[in-house]
């Protein structure tokens, strides 16, 4: 079974001591998003668990706990996202010098072969048209250079429960644009662009669930849980079943995600796992650490 801590939140960045009570119990509940009366029990006993695949925008609450994972016998790796936008679309994310400095910290603590940089989503408006992508795209893969081996990126998708949200950014300069609306001149700039300055760098690239055919700009369709990047990394072999709870173009396998929606703080206004930023705040301000779910208490 291969964990996915989370889609739906930055359990490294705000829930860390809650995961670290989950593994020394040996389990965690998770309610149905859809259905909160439905309440699952997943085990995260390392005979139940082949990789934990953490998902971040600041794993540096995590880092006390690293070596206890490694001496429970987890595997695990970080798909990492760093961006560097404008502030009114990421409120309270680390700031880039900050995130850099962390990402290199983890590398040379894990090596390079498990943390994924993500740069996603790509989103296009006038203050960050195609050469502001280009720019921080070649800015943040110099500075990785030799700390991780695999970049992922995807075009923003306009998510109904964010559009208003976005919508708001206008006046910001931040009116956001169509991608695949974009001139393919445009366009093809941007992703051979993208493609060139990861393999001057040593990076593999890869898009995340997209339904545009990236591969003639030289990007590949990717699985951020990948079953043949595990089998690389780690010599493990799990199953390569598509998760069918993901969208029709995402390729990643069967997971079991741990995180619940509406609980990280970040304040990303793209963000699709958060629909309202007070609520996500309410739930942090009544999170019990010592809960077997991440909000609420569900044995």
């Amino acid at each position: 079974m291969i964990i996915s801590a989370s889609r739906r939140t930055d359990i490294p960045a705000f829930y860390a001591p809650w995961f670290i009570h989950r593994i020394r119990a040996g389990f965690c509940t998770v309610p149905n998003p859809f259905n909160p009366a439905q309440v699952s029990h997943v085990s995260l006993l390392p005979a139940d668990v082949d990789v934990i695949v953490f998902w971040t925008r600041n794993p540096r609450p995590l880092f006390p706990y690293l070596d206890e994972l490694d001496q429970r016998g987890y595997y695990y790796y970080f798909q990492y996202t760093l961006l560097d936008y404008p502030r009114p679309l990421e409120t309270s994310t680390p700031r880039l010098p900050a995130a850099l400095h962390t990402f290199r910290q983890l590398s040379h603590r894990l090596g390079p072969q498990r943390l994924i940089w993500r740069y996603d989503p790509i989103l296009l408006t006038p203050r960050t048209p195609v050469q502001f992508h280009l720019d921080r795209y070649r800015q943040i893969a110099q500075a990785l250079e030799g700390c991780t081996r695999r970049s992922v990126i995807s075009l923003h998708d306009l998510y109904p429960k964010t559009k208003k949200r976005l919508a708001a950014l206008k006046d910001h300069g931040l009116e956001i644009l169509d991608p695949q609306a974009l001139p393919a001149d445009q366009l093809a700039e941007l992703l051979t662009g993208l493609a060139a300055i990861a393999h001057q760098h040593g990076l593999e690239i890869f898009s995340c669930a997209e339904t545009l055919d990236l591969a003639p700009y030289g990007i590949q369709p990717g699985k951020c849980i990948d079953d043949d990047y595990i089998h690389r990394t780690f010599g493990l072999q799990v199953s390569s079943q598509k998760d069918p709870s993901q969208r029709q173009a995402c390729g990643c396998v069967v997971s079991r995600d741990i995180g619940m929606y509406d609980t990280c703080l970040f304040g990303c206004s793209y963000c699709y796992a958060t629909t309202s930023f007070t609520r996500a705040r309410r739930r942090y301000t009544h999170h019990n650490p010592l809960s077997p779910s991440l909000v609420g208490w569900h044995e």
